[in-house]
C-alpha cells in the first residue's frame, strides 16, 4: 500500500461516530487495520493524537498521515549472510540455510529469506506455486539450520513436489536431545496438531495429523544425546514435538520444554537441531543425490563440549 499524506474532513453523515469506525469506512480498510493505525498514531487532530474511540464531529479536520506499507508477501531481493551453495545445476539448487532465515516471505515475518537470497545471488528458479514461494518444494524452520533443495525449472518443482509429497525423498537431521531416549532405536507414531492454547506451537494430539518419526542415538554424553532422525511425515515442528512429548525436548528448544540452565552451559539460544542431510531422485536422469551440511558454528560448539565432558 501507497504512503497517505492527507486531511480528511468529517462529512455530516459521520457526525458523532467513532473515529475507528468512520475512518476505516473514509479509507475503505477494515476496522481492525485502522484499530492498527491509531495504536501507530498515524491519526491526529488539532496538534494531538486521535484516539480509535474518539467521537468525531462533522466537519472535523483529521490528519492522516500512514508511511508506505509493506507487503507481507513481497519478495526482498537481499543477500542472506552465511547462505551457502552444497550442490547446483540446471534442475535445482542445494542450499545450506543458515538459522533465522525464513524459507520465504509470510506475514508477521521481517527477517531474510532463502527467495530473496538466492534472488540476490543471480539464481533463477521455478515459478511454480505462490510468487512468494517460488522454487520452494519443502521448508525448514526459521530456527533449523541446514541442506534444503530449491527447484530451478518447472519440470523440476512439479518432480521434486512430487517426491516430498510421496515420501521418496531422504531427510535425515541430527539433534541433540536431553537425556537419553529409551529405547536407544525407535520410532514415534503420534499425531500432531495446532496447541490448543498456543497459536504458534504445536502439540502431540488425538485427532491431529498422522505423523511419524525414526530415531536412533549415535553418542549418549549423560545430560544429552546426539540423535540421527528420519522423517516419514513432514510436519511443522515434528522433531521437537515429538522428542518434547517423550520428555526429550531438543537442547535449547525453551519453546518446547528444555532446560534454560543447560541451554546457557552449552551456549545455545535455538534448539540443536539441523538438516543433516539430503537425499533425492535427480529430476532430469533419477540418479541418486545426496548432500550432507556440515554443523554451523554454535551447534558445534555445544556438541563440543558434550563431548569433552564439559557439561
Amino acid at each position: 500500500m501507497n504512503e497517505i499524506h492527507t486531511v480528511l474532513q468529517i462529512p455530516d453523515e459521520a457526525d458523532g461516530g467513532r473515529a475507528d469506525a468512520v475512518l476505516a469506512k473514509l479509507l475503505d480498510v477494515s476496522r481492525s487495520t485502522a484499530a492498527t493505525w491509531f495504536t501507530d498514531g498515524y491519526f491526529s487532530m488539532n496538534g494531538r493524537p486521535l484516539g480509535k474511540s474518539d467521537r468525531l464531529t462533522a466537519g472535523d479536520r483529521v490528519t492522516v498521515d500512514i508511511p508506505e506499507q509493506r507487503d507481507p508477501l513481497a519478495v526482498v531481493v537481499e543477500p542472506v549472510e552465511g547462505l551457502k551453495i552444497l550442490a547446483d545445476d540446471d534442475h535445482f539448487v542445494v542450499i545450506d540455510k543458515p538459522v533465522g532465515v525464513a524459507a520465504h516471505p509470510s506475514p508477521g515475518w521481517v527477517g531474510p529469506t532463502v527467495v530473496g537470497g538466492l534472488a540476490a545471488a543471480g539464481y533463477r528458479i521455478s515459478t511454480s506455486g505462490a510468487p512468494e514461494r517460488q522454487g520452494i518444494v519443502h521448508r525448514l524452520d526459521v530456527g533449523t539450520s541446514g541442506a534444503m533443495v530449491v527447484a530451478k525449472t518447472e519440470h523440476a518443482y512439479t518432480l521434486l513436489k512430487q517426491a516430498f509429497k510421496e515420501r521418496t525423498v531422504e531427510k535425515m537431521y541430527h539433534a541433540v536431545v536431553q537425556g537419553l531416549p529409551d529405547p536407544l532405536r525407535g520410532t514415534i507414531d503420534a499425531p500432531i496438531g495446532r496447541h490448543p492454547s498456543y497459536d504458534w506451537r504445536f502439540a502431540v494430539l488425538e485427532g491431529g495429523r498422522p505423523s511419524v518419526t525414526h530415531y536412533e542415538v549415535l553418542e549418549a554424553f549423560g545430560k544429552a544425546s546426539l540423535v540421527e532422525v528420519h522423517l516419514e511425515t513432514g510436519r511443522t515442528h515434528q522433531i521437537r514435538v515429538h522428542f518434547s512429548a517423550l520428555k526429550h525436548p531438543c537442547a535449547g528448544d525453551l519453546t518446547y520444554g528444555a532446560e534454560a540452565k543447560l541451554a546457557a552451559e552449552l551456549g545455545l539460544t535455538r534448539q540443536w537441531l539441523h538438516a543433516r542431510k539430503l537425499a533425492f531422485a535427480h529430476p532430469g536422469t533419477g540418479e541418486r543425490v545426496e548432500v550432507v551440511s556440515e554443523y554451523p558454528q554454535d551447534l558445534q560448539y555445544a556438541l563440543d563440549a558434550l563431548q569433552r565432558g564439559d557439561v
